[in-house]
């Protein structure tokens, strides 16, 4: 089984843009039920398919899976939520990979830097520009985010 364990966080200093290239993603969601969602999304010239169980702590089950770009834009199609729209650059800092999401449309204005860890335990250092953290806190997931916009909090 596939786990993916991830911390999210508010930014609250913008040093981070001159650390890295930001890459066009594009996300919509088949289902999102709070037990699971089925994404598809486009991440520059790449499509994918994924699949998560529900959070439990900082964890949840996740399946990946590479499709042909244009299928994951076909699918966009069916998606019944709006479709999400951000930039996303990676930044390495203290030799783990930051991902910041810089949100457009509806939840312009809002950046998350998230990571991934091996363990919910695993140390990690923050770096300077890392705001308040957000885990768990439903308002700031992708999926949530297609329901209720930032625009309208």
């Amino acid at each position: 089984m596939g786990i993916e364990i991830e911390r999210k966080f508010l930014i609250s200093q913008n040093t981070w843009r001159e650390l890295g290239v930001p890459v066009s993603y594009k996300q919509g969601y088949l289902v999102s039920d709070g037990q699971r969602t089925v994404r598809v999304r486009v991440a520059g010239d790449q499509g994918f398919l994924t699949i998560k169980g529900p959070t439990s702590g900082v964890s949840r089950s996740e399946y990946e899976y590479e499709i042909p770009v244009d299928e994951a834009n076909e699918l966009f199609l069916l998606c019944p939520l709006p479709i999400i729209e951000k930039f996303r650059t990676e930044v390495v800092y203290d030799g783990k990979v930051w991902e910041v999401d810089e949100f457009s449309g509806l939840n312009q204005g809002l950046l998350i830097a998230e990571i991934e860890l091996t363990s919910e335990d695993e140390f990690f250092a923050l770096p300077p520009w890392i705001g308040l953290e957000v885990t768990g806190d439903r308002r700031y997931y992708n999926s949530q985010l297609a329901l209720n916009p930032y625009s309208n909090w």
